[in-house]
């Protein structure tokens, strides 16, 4: 881990991070109109960020980091929007092969692959066979053609056709969530000053502390991060009236 900056150890000191960390990376489109440029080019420079946070999160010591990338109703967007999102994606994993072990961070792509492109398919192949050699304990996860109340029923269906299945039981379903085997994320952050949560980890964010800033993604920085970490330390986490 590299040495922590005064700034990293303001946002870490006298509490335990999250452990688990989401973001929906919203605001790229309004951020390049703002500037009077393509939407394509709120896109790149919101993959700049999320590089960036990917790295500073490493840094602080945070385990996952979860963020909304493309949505399952993202493909109503434009034709040449979305071609630009998949571009970016497949340049990311293709940096990210080449990176992964250097800089030590896990590669997921969670949601519904099977609609990607194969060139696209293979890849996330790639990572994910790097994914298998690694020993860090920070994960980067990216959800893709996702959608919280299509994972829900996905989740069903396979602990359906699952001959071994046990009872169906919220520790049962989450098994066949794309998220098993992870911590709930205990914060989440919406950038953009939207305030909903856009079908994203709905059933992982039943107790997830929510922080919502008016800043666009792509101007996110670490100082942001530094601001969401600080208000979720100042929160009394409950769950069903229990602190934890």
């Amino acid at each position: 881990m590299a040495k922590a900056t005064e700034q990293q150890k303001t946002a870490g000191q006298g509490t335990v991070l999250p452990r688990h960390i989401a973001i929906i990376m919203d605001g790229n489109g309004r951020w390049a109109q703002k500037r009077g440029l393509p939407r394509t080019a709120g896109h790149a420079a919101g993959a700049e960020t999320f590089r960036r946070i990917a790295r500073y999160c490493r840094d602080l010591g945070v385990e996952y980091l979860t963020v909304y990338a493309f949505s399952t109703e993202n493909w109503k967007r434009s034709a040449q929007e979305v071609s630009a999102i998949m571009g970016l994606l497949k340049k990311y994993l293709e940096e990210a092969i080449e990176k992964m072990r250097r800089e030590n961070v896990r590669i997921r792509v969670l949601g519904d692959t099977s609609v990607l492109s194969p060139d696209i398919r293979a890849l996330i192949a790639r990572v994910e066979a790097i994914d298998e050699t690694l020993t860090t304990h920070t994960q980067a996860n990216l959800c893709v053609n996702y959608g919280g109340r299509d994972e829900i029923v996905r989740a069903v269906r396979a602990w359906e056709s699952d001959p071994a299945h046990g009872e169906l039981t919220e520790n049962e379903l989450s098994k066949y969530l794309y998220t098993a085997g992870m911590p709930d994320p205990d914060l989440v952050i919406r950038p953009s000053g939207e305030q909903r949560i856009s079908n994203f980890l709905l059933w992982q964010s039943a107790y997830a502390e929510f922080y919502f800033t008016d800043t666009l993604w792509p101007d996110f920085t670490e100082k942001d991060m530094d601001a969401a970490i600080l208000a979720y330390r100042s929160r009394d986490r409950r769950y069903g009236g229990v602190k934890k």
